[in-house]
């Protein structure tokens, strides 16, 4: 009898070791990417009259960041460093790459998607790339297998505002034309709005197919979203069904693309291991106006190194590990998704120095842990705007854009006119005055000589243009042969 039991014992042990591994095994990674969407766009942020059902229960069934920083508050840079955990600066990247772009994203730089590659991990990516307009510059030289999507922002071509072909003469009239590419080939033009109008859907049933191909095996998925970046466009079957305007019915738009996602994964039976990670390249692009989205009430926009430019929503769910609903205060940046995912998905880190920290212990709600606790405003080309430690933001010297001058925001998918501002020297409590309107190093002079040799670490390693100092420790970008 009792030989009987441990065979019947040994026999569900045996039974049931399919399922553990199964469970242990590694997890497939999905980067959503928005573009130019704000901290205060979302619902599960603040956002409205619109909504967004999907991403609420992306974000309810996951982990809801409040303090997450993109690199920089522009295209290419962003871009950069959400792939290879490093600043910007530190890899010769800055500003929006134009299609006549002289430098691109090294390929000697490792990106999530070369580590998870070499991990045995399925890659690809679709959408906007905006590192590199041509090959050897394109992702498939970055550790992707599969590519499809445009070289830069849909706003790069020879269309105006209004949607009417461009006048030559003009800079914006002289773009070549813009192209789907798929891996490396140039194929369908985006010529008009109702071309722009197709990406959203088009990109999302392109995402939903690489994930039904790779489901017996882990991927990584990057989707690169070309909305809420102007010009705004929507497909047929949510133009006007938002009530709140065109960047409502994108904002709709972009909520059924994650829908579509999370359905995918549900019904391949995906869903409890796939890490899903939500967030944007910076914030909104405010001299748009009623086609920008909006801070949630931090200062400025896109194009600053203030907190409306690189704070930014940030949403990661992974059933298997992250509880349900839970929100992190704690600070973390663009730079720190590659290290985690390295150390989630055991893979092996960047042989080269990096900026990123892991943040898995956040994840996992470990107490008592914080592994970035400040964070380096650069922008420009090299020009170190601001350091921020816990708390505490201090500002230096310098020109900054801003939209706080009437003329500098228009409407209906047109521009303001661009204006400027002295920065000044000033010390900022982000716990009480979010909005960085209250300039406080006076009665903190501790505070700002702690955060001004902070800053000097960064000037001396990474570099700051207007203190004239060149970085010991900085990369050079690719070289583009734009003939």
């Amino acid at each position: 009898m009792k030989k009987s039991i441990w065979i019947l014992v040994a026999v569900l042990f045996c039974s049931l070791r399919p399922a553990a591994q199964k469970q242990l095994a590694a997890p497939n990674v999905i980067l959503i990417l928005m573009d130019d969407m704000g901290y205060g766009d979302l619902e599960c942020y603040g956002g409205f009259p619109y909504h967004t059902p999907n991403i609420n229960k992306l974000a309810a069934g996951g982990m809801r960041f409040t303090n997450f920083y993109a690199a920089q508050a522009t295209c290419s840079a962003s871009r950069s460093a959400f792939l290879t955990g490093c600043y910007p600066n530190r890899i010769g990247v800055s500003g929006a790459f134009s299609p006549d772009n002289k430098i691109a994203l090294n390929p000697e730089e490792e990106t999530i998607a070369s580590v998870l590659k070499n991990k045995g991990y399925k890659t690809g990516m679709v959408g906007k790339w905006h590192l590199g307009q041509k090959p050897p510059f394109l992702p498939l030289s970055y550790g992707f297998e599969e590519f499809t999507g445009l070289p830069y922002s849909h706003d790069y071509w020879p269309v105006n505002f209004d949607g009417k072909p461009a006048d030559t003469t003009t800079q914006r009239g002289k773009w070549p034309t813009l192209r789907l590419i798929e891996g490396n080939t140039p194929g369908k033009a985006i010529a008009t709005l109702d071309d722009a109008a197709t990406l959203t859907t088009m990109y999302t049933e392109k995402a939903t197919a690489f994930i039904k191909k790779n489901k017996n095996q882990p991927f990584f998925l990057y989707f690169a979203q070309p909305m809420p970046h102007v010009p705004l466009a929507v497909s047929a079957k949510f133009k006007g069904k938002s009530g709140a305007g065109l960047f409502g019915d994108v904002m709709m738009e972009i909520d059924w693309s994650v829908g579509e996602i999370m359905k995918t994964l549900d019904a391949n039976g995906l869903t409890k291991n796939t890490i899903v990670i939500f967030t944007s390249d910076n914030g909104p692009w405010l001299t748009y106006g009623n086609h920008a989205g909006n801070t949630g009430g931090f200062r400025e926009g896109k194009g600053t190194a203030w907190e409306g430019g690189v704070r930014v929503p940030f949403i990661i769910r992974w059933p298997a590990q992250i509880v349900p609903g839970s929100i992190c205060n704690n600070m973390m940046a663009s730079m720190d998704i590659l290290p985690t995912l390295v150390n989630i998905c055991g893979a092996k880190q960047p042989a080269k120095k990096i900026d990123g920290m892991d943040m898995l212990s956040l994840l996992k709600q470990v107490p008592d842990t914080n592994p970035r606790d400040e964070f380096a405003y650069y922008y420009d080309r090299c020009s170190l705007k601001g350091i921020r430690k816990g708390q505490w933001v201090l500002t230096f010297p310098c020109v900054s854009q801003t939209y706080k001058k009437a003329s500098a925001i228009n409407n209906n998918g047109w521009p303001g006119q661009y204006a400027t501002d002295s920065v000044r020297l000033a010390l900022y409590d982000l716990r009480t005055d979010p909005g960085e309107t209250l300039d406080v190093k006076e009665k903190y002079p501790e505070v700002v000589k702690q955060l001004t040799a902070i800053a000097e670490k960064y000037r001396s390693e990474i570099g700051d243009d207007l203190t004239k100092q060149k970085g010991a420790e900085i990369r050079p970008a690719a070289k583009v042969d734009v003939k």
